[in-house]
């Protein structure tokens, strides 16, 4: 078991019964930045010292523990083995707690999420990213908002039941599917978005589920893998890529898969010696997998000119997923060991609602 320091939050609970017990964890990000007015600059929060910064959290009607990461890790530093430790820690505390949420820095958060989505099997509780914008220590940040709601969300039950069971993203009024959404904002608050994808729920006044699309609750035991493969890259076209830099890339050593971002509805060049390039390393066993550059439809490999070529090549299809969502499920499929045939059916199926059926 890996040995975390936990603490307390004094929240509303005396006197009410079958209250809500939730685990808030923290990374880092911009979210724990508080201004120190002897620096005259922003530092990391003292974690413990939360509740002088969100007051708020006195009001929260369900129990609350944190564990703070330390040393607290940039979102430009996430790496598949925190992903593990996470992994592993909600797995730890499963049983303990009713749901999960995680503060995490905006920039690779939809990687994180897409990741745990993968390596939390039979996930029947609620395991909600969220962050902010602008640092906790900032008057007009973003952060109490979206740490709040996350909280409440992931506490929220219907007959001493939790309403939400997968990994989801909670940013500006929107909780989105993780393995769905996209940041596509650096600088206004609505940070993230779901293209192909409906929100699971709008957070106003009211919170109002989209109850047709959140997964259903798992019948099967909750699991969770430890293992993801890193041998995979990520190739994105443009007009005049050069094969020889193709040639490259593909020859990288232990390479065992590529997302291949192609243009529009899974488009790439007809160019033989390209094609060709592709046959080659499908045959050498490298899976490569097309994912359209667009944020929303979808790969329709076949409908053009240019899209039979790849499928010539034994290039897979990744339908309407994310490039997030296909780089972790490729670690996570490739980790598991099975036959590269077998990994290809299950680059095409639908396991964790990633993507259209």
């Amino acid at each position: 078991m890996v040995k975390y320091k936990s603490f307390k939050i004094d929240t509303d609970i005396k006197g009410k019964a079958d209250v809500s017990k939730v685990l808030m964890i923290y990374t880092g990000g911009t979210l724990g930045m508080v201004y120190d007015q002897v620096k005259k600059t922003l530092v990391p929060l003292k974690f413990e010292e939360i509740q002088k910064n969100i007051p708020e959290l006195e009001r929260f009607e369900s129990a609350l523990d944190i564990i703070p990461i330390e040393p607290p890790i940039d979102s430009s530093n996430m790496s598949p083995s925190v992903w593990i430790e996470l992994a592993t820690l909600i797995a730890e505390q499963y049983d303990d707690y009713d749901g999960f949420v995680i503060l995490h820095g905006t920039d690779t958060m939809a990687h994180t999420a897409s990741a745990l989505s993968f390596l939390l099997e039979n996930l029947a509780k609620p395991v909600i990213l969220t962050g902010a914008q602008l640092p906790i220590g900032v008057t007009r940040t973003d952060a109490r908002e979206n740490m709040m709601t996350a909280l409440e969300l992931a506490a929220d039950k219907v007959d001493n039941e939790t309403i939400l069971h997968e990994v989801c993203i909670y940013f500006n009024g929107r909780l989105l599917r993780g393995n769905r959404a996209k940041k596509y904002e650096s600088s206004q608050f609505d940070a993230f978005q779901s293209e192909n994808y409906p929100m699971l729920a709008e957070v106003g006044i009211y919170c109002v589920y989209n109850r047709p699309y959140m997964l259903p609750k798992p019948e099967g035991k909750f699991s969770f893998s430890d293992s993801l493969n890193r041998n995979v890259l990520v190739l994105k076209l443009f007009p005049g890529i050069s094969n020889a830099f193709v040639k490259q890339i593909l020859a990288t050593e232990n390479l065992e898969a590529v997302v291949l971002e192609t243009y529009g509805s899974g488009n790439a060049p007809s160019d033989n010696e390209f094609l060709h390039l592709l046959k080659d390393a499908s045959e050498k066993g490298i899976i490569i997998y097309n994912v359209s550059q667009c944020s929303g439809g979808k790969v329709r490999q076949g409908d053009y000119d240019t899209s039979r070529g790849l499928l010539n090549a034994d290039v897979i299809s990744g339908k309407d997923i994310t490039t997030e969502a296909a780089v972790c499920k490729l670690m996570y499929l490739l980790a598991l060991g099975n036959s590269i045939t077998e990994t290809k059916r299950l680059l095409q199926e639908n396991l964790r609602g990633e993507v259209v059926d």
